[in-house]
């Protein structure tokens, strides 16, 4: 699995002109799901998300996680797209990419574990779905991890 986090002080996403989910302070967390993985890699990155101290304490320095924070939450988006490959050509391609039956399982239960562990809100979007992200990003921080590398 492989996530963008974004520190947010608002996001949300949009379908069909509709907003389905926004939150104000917390994390926006980009979910690319890939065939291997598994259970073990959701429930690793739920711990370290949940864990990583990356909002700013009363002296400013990133101390807190986001279960210190008053009520931060987190946005969980489906990208599938964070597992192109653009090694040939032009056009990437997204053969790494889990499908369907493999990736909506995990990541519902991502966002479950997520919301175990944490104990704050989890707002999702919508599977496979055309949304419109938008966010207000706090610093900016934004943080590449990978379950595989485990970094």
């Amino acid at each position: 699995m492989r996530v963008v986090i974004q520190r947010v002080l608002k996001a949300s996403v949009t379908i069909d002109d509709t907003i389905h989910s926004e939150i104000d302070k917390g994390l926006l967390v980009l979910l690319g799901i890939e065939k291997e993985d598994t259970l073990d890699d959701a429930t690793w990155l739920a711990l370290k998300l949940s864990a990583m101290r990356i909002f700013s304490d009363e002296d400013g320095k990133m101390n807190l996680s986001i279960s210190e924070v008053e009520n931060g939450e987190f946005l969980v988006v489906s990208q599938f797209t964070l597992h192109a490959s653009t090694k040939k050509g032009n056009r990437p391609s997204f053969i790494k990419s889990a499908h369907p039956d493999i990736a909506i399982p995990l990541y519902e239960y991502f966002c479950k574990k997520l919301k175990d562990i944490a104990s704050v809100d989890v707002k999702t979007g919508v599977f496979a779905a055309d949304m419109k992200v938008s966010l207000l990003n706090d610093g900016p921080v934004t943080i590449i991890m990978d379950s595989k590398t485990r970094e």
